[in-house]
């Protein structure tokens, strides 16, 4: 087999997306003869936690761990609350306390390219007899966060591996980075580093076709689209709510706040009887502030049931139960390439996608391929409203359904398959 380093900052007991992508790479390498290896910090600070993952690692994969110097730990004497939030993204853009403005402004200009900067070297230091042990001339790193790249440079330097550079996300580009505080000299850092990681790694790997032309004019390096995915049986139908539920699974920022959707439904409370008394909204997950506060406006805090977050089994029933899945995306041109990980559990679960997000949305292309649900624009009230006067009438009638086509292709092993090929040449 073929041995390859995977140099990661989130794996399990870490909860939410992030960790998924490369613990289910990890689990189907083997079909492809392909044997993964490890490496994650020994202590790191996740703001999310989920030990269910634990019991996903596949047996007999060796992981390695060093320690890992965070300021998250010394920053929450001062709010561990607001440290939390800023660890997972999920920045308030209104009614920022001092101590919050402090904190950004610190991460954003202390911390380039992020708050994880500290275990570059240490890990450069730790790896170099890790590859030469264990015989291992190929590289993957994964980010965000993207200081993970860095180790890649500087063993691709050092060691001349081949370097594959995995963006989960974009870097300069993605929503939470605009709300950093940097300075000139900092956001100008950002892309000296983001230049030089693109232009040294061997190859690219990113999730959405928007990210590789974007990338695309930074590099001429090879750059591969490969999405996530979901993993096991597509659902054969479970007993699902007795209420009107529309659902949201995972974080919720601040920017998604689909307002024309909490028009409608506030439209069709006052307008509908039956609607009124059957309607329930469900997150799953944490919920901004500021997402909360405008869907109160619009006189709806009486159907919110606010879960919090749950472990992945957990939620992936609510998805197979819920009437309805929603997503929601940034409504800014700078992410019409994000794809949450969420959208494929969705497809899994074989209930509607009401999808809200950015004119021109990767997503909303995706869901029309595969017949999985429809995707709106922030300034469509009128049609958003008449889908869900349309499914609800179907809920009533208990016909509902989603007929899919073409999702068998986003399942996490034919997602690994593409990751083989483009490593190995494995064909699919």
């Amino acid at each position: 087999m073929q041995k390859v380093l995977i140099i990661a900052y989130y794996w399990p007991p870490a909860g939410g997306p992030g960790v998924q992508r490369w613990l289910k790479f990890v689990t189907y390498l083997r079909d492809f003869n392909i044997e993964p290896v490890v490496y994650v910090p020994e202590n790191p600070s996740y703001p999310i936690v989920d030990t269910s993952f634990v019991n996903e690692i596949p047996d007999g994969i060796k992981i390695y761990k060093h320690k890992i110097n965070e300021p998250y730990g010394w920053a929450s004497f001062l709010s561990k609350n607001k440290t939390k939030k800023i660890s997972s993204g999920l920045i308030q853009s209104k009614n920022q306390s001092v101590i919050e403005k402090i904190l950004l402004w610190v991460r954003g200009n202390f911390f380039i390219p992020d708050a994880r900067k500290n275990w570059v070297k240490p890990s450069v230091t730790y790896l170099t007899s890790v590859l030469k042990e264990e015989q291992i001339n190929t590289v993957i790193t994964t980010g965000p966060p993207h200081s993970v790249h860095l180790i890649g440079l500087k063993l691709k330097e050092k060691l001349g591996v081949n370097w594959v550079a995995d963006f989960r996300d974009p870097w300069t580009s993605i929503g939470y980075h605009k709300k950093l505080k940097l300075s000139k000299a900092s956001a100008k850092k950002h892309k000296y580093l983001e230049h030089l990681v693109l232009n040294s790694a061997d190859s690219i790997i990113v999730t959405s076709n928007t990210t590789k032309t974007e990338f695309k004019e930074i590099t001429t390096k090879p750059i591969e689209v490969i999405t996530n995915g979901f993993d096991g049986a597509i659902s054969s139908g479970v007993a699902l709510d007795a209420m009107f539920t529309i659902s949201h699974i995972g974080s919720l920022l601040t920017g998604r706040n689909p307002e024309n959707l909490w028009q409608a439904l506030s439209e069709l409370c006052n307008e509908n009887e039956e609607f009124k008394n059957s309607l329930s909204l469900q997150f799953i997950g944490v919920v901004s502030e500021d997402v909360l506060e405008t869907i109160y406006k619009y006189n709806l805090k009486s159907y919110v049931n606010l879960i919090g977050y749950v472990s992945h089994t957990e939620a992936l029933a609510y998805q197979e139960k819920s009437q309805v899945l929603l997503l929601s995306e940034i409504d800014s041109a700078d992410t019409i390439g994000i794809i949450a990980g969420k959208l494929f559990e969705y497809m899994r679960a074989k209930r509607p996608i009401l999808a809200i997000g950015p004119k021109g949305w990767e997503v909303s292309t995706i869901i029309k391929e595969t017949n999985t649900g429809v995707a709106f624009s922030y300034n469509d009230t009128s049609n958003l409203k008449s889908l869900l006067l349309d499914w609800f009438y179907k809920y009533q009638t208990k016909k509902l359904n989603v007929n899919s086509t073409n999702i068998n292709t986003y399942s996490r092993k034919e997602r690994t398959a593409k990751l083989a090929n483009h490593l190995y040449g494995y064909r699919i």
